[in-house]
């Protein structure tokens, strides 16, 4: 695609992916894969500690056209068409946004280090704690982590903690099915499906997930599990914790 400035207006370390077919398709399978893949990439940005920084129009589906960087580009490829709105991805996203505001430990305003880190854990979809030689493992494309709103907290303004619930992220990388082994990291309260990237409608009937209960991933996408309510005094230390 010829761009701007003898096409130097772009890296070319691209490292997008058309999903198998170039431009608009009317292939079902291509069409719902990329669906798929920006709830997924959505879901990543916004449940990350810091600052979620949103490319206006990602969030209803706007496209460049392949394009990497329009900025000197005053045509239809920057432009934002909004009769072209893809109205399921932006209830989506404002679910996700909705849910981010509505729990602050996705919210932290701070990077954990030292003692705090210990409200953090990684498993592995096996449900063992993550070693150095699965962070090294190109082929390591599944985790899931755990978030303790509870312990160590952010405070507002005013100085109140800004308490939270327990959370387990699942996140499939892969392009298949993968089954996930629920971690055993204290308190026998069950955990519920919250949002789920590969089917996102909200669940009917939600089932209660205990330790050691195992879940089916769809390929490439994210379960946020949450711990249901319960006295705190009941939990347990986390055996990831020192």
């Amino acid at each position: 695609m010829e761009r701007g400035e003898d096409n130097r207006d772009g890296t070319d370390d691209n490292r997008s992916w058309n999903c198998g077919e170039e431009g608009p398709s009317d292939d079902p399978e291509v069409v719902e894969l990329r669906a798929r893949q920006s709830r997924a990439l959505l879901t990543t940005l916004l449940l990350s500690f810091g600052v979620p920084l949103l490319l206006g129009g990602d969030e209803f589906g706007r496209s460049q056209g392949g394009n990497n960087n329009a900025y000197c580009q005053d045509n239809e490829l920057s432009w934002v068409d909004w009769s072209q709105t893809d109205q399921d991805l932006l209830t989506f996203t404002r679910r996700l946004v909705a849910f981010r505001r509505a729990h602050p430990v996705f919210r932290r305003r701070r990077f954990l280090v030292g003692i705090e880190a210990a409200e953090l854990a990684w498993f592995t979809p096996a449900a063992t704690p993550m070693t150095l030689e699965n962070w090294a493992d190109p082929n390591a494309r599944a985790l899931t982590i755990y978030l303790d709103g509870d312990d160590q907290p952010d405070l507002a303004a005013d100085g109140t903690p800004l308490l939270d619930d327990e959370f387990l992220v699942l996140v499939n990388g892969w392009w298949e099915n993968l089954e996930f082994r629920l971690p055993d990291i204290g308190a026998a309260r069950a955990w519920r499906v919250e949002l789920d990237t590969y089917d996102p409608a909200p669940a009917t009937a939600p089932e209660d997930l205990r330790a050691g209960d195992t879940i089916m991933l769809g390929p490439q996408s994210i379960v946020v599990l949450r711990r249901q309510p319960g006295f705190r005094a009941m939990k347990v230390a986390n055996p990831m914790k020192p």
